[in-house]
């Protein structure tokens, strides 16, 4: 099972697992709760249109796959921070994914991201499949940058008009991380 235990920079028990069937209300909560508390992720305030039975659905489907995963961020049993990791479904494609990945307001500049982020590369890395990981970051979020590239991961294009928030368009910028095996 997948759980590790760390202390945050506030000194403050972390608590990074994989979630199961049992999490998925409350994952659902922390979405809503993230979408209202920033405008970098790809949805706002009651855009994220999943019901309960498809969120658990999803959840197995990550647990049961070799090339997906769900890490949940606790502190004191509430979850503060989620990253999700999709590889490809198909044979040419399931070395590399995407991932996504969200802190609650409140835990920012603590170091969520950052454990977050080298448990994917560490579990990345232990699998024989995952060879590349790949993100998208709004160009004008450089503090999710920098945070990107102190795991190495390399600017490797820039799609324009990307998002579109209050009659506003956005860039993004993709970067990846090539896994040595």
């Amino acid at each position: 099972m997948f759980y590790n235990t760390y202390k945050t920079n506030q000194n403050q028990t972390l608590v990074i697992r994989i979630p199961d069937n049992n999490d998925a209300r409350n994952l659902l909560k922390y979405i809503d709760k993230v979408s209202s508390e920033t405008d970098f992720l790809t949805f706002g305030p009651g855009e994220y249109e999943v019901s309960l039975e498809d969120e658990k659905k999803f959840i197995e489907t990550c647990r049961k796959s070799s090339n997906k995963i769900i890490l949940i961020a606790e502190i004191k049993n509430e979850i503060i921070g989620c990253l999700i990791f999709r590889g490809g479904d198909r044979l040419r494609t399931q070395h590399t994914g995407e991932f996504g990945i969200s802190v609650t307001n409140s835990c920012w500049r603590i170091g969520i991201g950052s454990i977050l982020i080298e448990n994917l590369v560490n579990w990345a890395k232990s699998t024989s499949i995952i060879k590349k990981i790949n993100l998208r970051v709004r160009s004008d979020n450089t503090k999710a940058i920098k945070l990107y590239e102190r795991f190495d991961f390399v600017r490797e294009g820039l799609i324009t008009k990307e998002i579109h928030i209050s009659g506003r368009f956005y860039d993004n910028i993709f970067m990846g991380l090539q896994i040595d095996s």
